[in-house]
């Protein structure tokens, strides 16, 4: 079992960073140092501190809502939030102390 934090990052679709989103940036970036998984995650709608909704819906809303999660290792931690701080993103994120691992070794 290892030790570690749950990342869930809150970001919108169409958000550009370098020309990819920025979802895709995290997950190429996780990929880069090593990181085992990521797993981003569509929504359908919501809102964010502005209080602007955003969403796909027959509304019109823009921008749908995109959640990135990770489980890492504190080092994995690290080394990822020093990228996104050299990057100069503003991300919104969540952090979670966990225990995480597989339910058999093979």
């Amino acid at each position: 079992m290892k030790e570690g934090y749950l990342v869930k990052f809150f970001t919108q679709q169409n958000r550009e960073y370098n020309g990819a989103s920025i979802a895709g940036w995290l997950v190429d970036e996780a990929k880069k140092i090593g990181i085992r998984g990521a797993t981003l995650f569509s929504g359908k709608e919501g809102f964010g501190h502005d209080g602007r909704y955003h969403g796909d819906t027959i509304f019109g809303f823009e921008d749908p809502p995109v959640q990135v999660d990770m489980a890492l290792t504190f080092d994995e931690y690290d080394k990822l939030m020093l990228r996104i701080k050299e990057s100069g993103l503003r991300i919104f994120f969540t952090k979670s102390k966990i225990e995480f691992g597989y339910t058999s070794e093979s």
